[in-house]
C-alpha cells in the first residue's frame, strides 16, 4: 500500500526519479547563477550533468555507517562490524560479543545476541532513559491532547519507569537529568525502548561496561582497568551526514560535519537556491515543515522571477 501511494503521488506531480544513481558532485556555477551537478548511474556508470536554479539537499542526517576512531582497533583479530551488518544472533552463539553503543539499535542487538545463546556485553557510556513503548505514548498522549505540561508530563514518566524497571543504576544504568521526552525535542536523543534488553542486564546475562579505554588484539581494555576477551564487537555507534563530500561549495549553509550551520526552525533555506530537509534531528514532524517551507520559498523566488 505504502510503495503504491508512492508511486501514485510521482504520478500525480510528474516526478521522475532516476534510480541507481549517485551524486558525485554539485558546485554552484555563480555566473550562470545555477548548481551543476554530476550523477553517474550505478548500473551503466554513465554519467550525466544537471543544472537546476533550486537543490534540495534531502540526502538524510543518516548516510553513512560511523564508528569511532577507538585506540587499537585496527589490530582485532575478531570480527568488528557496524550495526548496519549486523544480521541476526545465530552465527555468534557461544561466542562472546561486545556491543558498543546503548542506543535503541545497541540495546535490541544486545537481547538478540544474547536470546541466541551469545555471551553479551554492551558498552553504555552516557545516560538513558529505557521506557516502555507504552509509557512513551501515554507520555505524548498527555502532552498532546491533554495539553499537560513536558515537565510533568516527565517526571511521571520517570516514577513509571522506576517503579517498573527498579534501579537500573546498581547495573551501570544512569538516567539523563533531563526527561525523555524535553531531551528528545531538545537534542534529538531518543528513549530507549524496552524489547526485554533490561530484564537480562539485571539477571547479570548482558554484563554492562561504562566505557572502551583501548582495543587489543583479542580483547578490549574498559575504563577502570578492567580487560575482558571477545570474539566479536558490534558498533552501534550510529551514522554520520555525507552532504560534505559531494557538495563543493556549500560551507555556508553546511558545517564540517555535513549538518546546517542555523539551529532549527531556521536551518533549511541556505544561500544560492540551496536547501536542506531532514536536517534538524527532531523526527518526521520537523521533515514535514522543511518540505512546506522550501516548497513554499521556492514558489514564492519563482513568482518573483516571473513579475
Amino acid at each position: 500500500m505504502f510503495v503504491e501511494y508512492l508511486d501514485s503521488y510521482a504520478d500525480q506531480f510528474e516526478i521522475r526519479p532516476r534510480y541507481h544513481t549517485a551524486v558525485e558532485s554539485a558546485i554552484y556555477d555563480r555566473g550562470k547563477n545555477q548548481w551543476v551537478v554530476l550523477v553517474r548511474d550505478m548500473d551503466t556508470s554513465a554519467v550525466a550533468r544537471l543544472a537546476t536554479q533550486f537543490l534540495v539537499v534531502a540526502a538524510g542526517e543518516n548516510s553513512a555507517a560511523s564508528i569511532p576512531p577507538v585506540p587499537g582497533l585496527s589490530r582485532f583479530e575478531g570480527e568488528a562490524i557496524h550495526s548496519s551488518a549486523y544480521k541476526s544472533g545465530r552465527a555468534y552463539t557461544g561466542k562472546s560479543v561486545l556491543v558498543v553503543g546503548a542506543g535503541n539499535s545497541g540495546m535490541e542487538i544486545a537481547y538478540d545476541l544474547a536470546t541466541h545463546g551469545a555471551h553479551t556485553s554492551i558498552v553504555v557510556r552516557s545516560p538513558v532513559h529505557i521506557m516502555t513503548k507504552e509509557l512513551i505514548r501515554y507520555g505524548m498522549t498527555m502532552v498532546q491532547n491533554l495539553g499537560l505540561n513536558v515537565t510533568t508530563v516527565d517526571s511521571l514518566l520517570v516514577m513509571a519507569a522506576n517503579f517498573y524497571f527498579g534501579d537500573l543504576s546498581k547495573h551501570g544504568i544512569m538516567r539523563p537529568k533531563m526527561g525523555p521526552l524535553l531531551l528528545k525535542s531538545q537534542t534529538s536523543r531518543s528513549a530507549i525502548i524496552d524489547v526485554g534488553t533490561a530484564r537480562l542486564i539485571k539477571g547479570g546475562v548482558i554484563k554492562v561496561f561504562q566505557g572502551i579505554s583501548k582495543i587489543n588484539t583479542n580483547s578490549v581494555e574498559f575504563h577502570g582497568g578492567r580487560q575482558n576477551s571477545f570474539d566479536a564487537t558490534v558498533f552501534a555507534t550510529g551514522y554520520k551526514s555525507t552532504v560534505n563530500v559531494w557538495l563543493k561549495n556549500g560551507e555556508s549553509t553546511f558545517k564540517d560535519d555535513g549538518f546546517p550551520k542555523k539551529y532549527f526552525p531556521n536551518h533549511w533555506r541556505g544561500e544560492n537556491g540551496l536547501y536542506c530537509a531532514g536536517f534538524a534531528r527532531r523526527g518526521l514532524a520537523s521533515i514535514a515543515m522543511d518540505a512546506k517551507n522550501i516548497a513554499n520559498d521556492i514558489v514564492a523566488a519563482m513568482d518573483k522571477m516571473s513579475c
